[in-house]
């Protein structure tokens, strides 16, 4: 019995295959060998989860290629819905970083009316950033895919889960309602979820087949991104 789906990547070298594991009875599995760089295909199988957290924040394209390739459910749907669960928890974490650049611009009173001002604020903020982030995401990979790839239908999705998914840091944030932190520290995690980006994209298009200016493009397409987000929130 083997794990056998047309997503099947080797973490190595970002090739197809069409196996990663051949399970031949409980706790007896054996891991298959890529069969362009005769590499095991995906070693995280047997990891256990805090190894490919750790990997992440190492910034290992392995770890992302397996998150990406082999970890999720490839079934369509349950993608999408993913998706959006991730987009939200995305949004709100976006928000609660507005409030903190907020707070720590201005030492309000946390009175009623003052709180309802800042949420606003922030949602405002959350708002007019994505939209921006998202447009420039939809056209920049469009263009991109079309002359870099030539099969854009399902790689435009793939960049945005790969942005979703490699934002996962912004979840520390939320230390800061426990520990007072400096508002630097808020910057800080901005350059980390950045350079995170950065580095699921690579793994998500660097292959074999793609050559070095189309990886050089998917990184100016991301640092562009955000760029035109930071922008947007500037000039509101």
């Amino acid at each position: 019995m083997g794990r056998e789906t047309n997503g099947n990547r080797c973490v190595q070298c970002g090739f197809r295959t069409s196996q990663l594991f051949v399970l031949y009875s409980p706790g007896n599995m054996h891991l298959m060998k890529c069969d362009n760089c005769k590499s095991v295909a995906d070693e995280y199988i047997e990891c256990e989860v805090m190894i490919v957290l750790v990997d992440l924040i190492l910034h290992k394209r392995q770890a992302y290629r397996h998150l990406l390739y082999n970890q999720f459910d490839r079934n369509r749907l349950s993608r999408q819905d993913l998706m959006w669960k991730l987009g939200l928890s995305f949004l709100l974490l976006d928000a609660y970083r507005y409030m903190l650049l907020i707070l720590s611009e201005k030492q309000l009173s946390m009175s009623f009316s003052s709180t309802i001002g800042i949420c606003q604020k922030a949602l405002m903020y959350v708002l007019l950033g994505n939209a921006m982030f998202l447009c420039t995401l939809h056209i920049l990979s469009r263009v991109f895919l079309t002359s870099s790839t030539g099969d854009h239908r399902h790689r435009g999705t793939e960049f945005f889960f790969a942005i979703i998914i490699s934002s996962y840091f912004k979840i520390f944030l939320v230390s800061m309602m426990i520990w007072e932190f400096p508002p630097t520290v808020i910057f800080i995690v901005d350059l980390f979820v950045l350079s995170s980006n950065v580095v699921a994209i690579k793994g998500l298009f660097c292959e074999a087949v793609i050559t070095g200016s189309t990886v050089s493009r998917c990184i100016g397409t991301c640092l562009c991104v955000h760029g035109a987000k930071y922008l947007a929130t500037k000039a509101f």
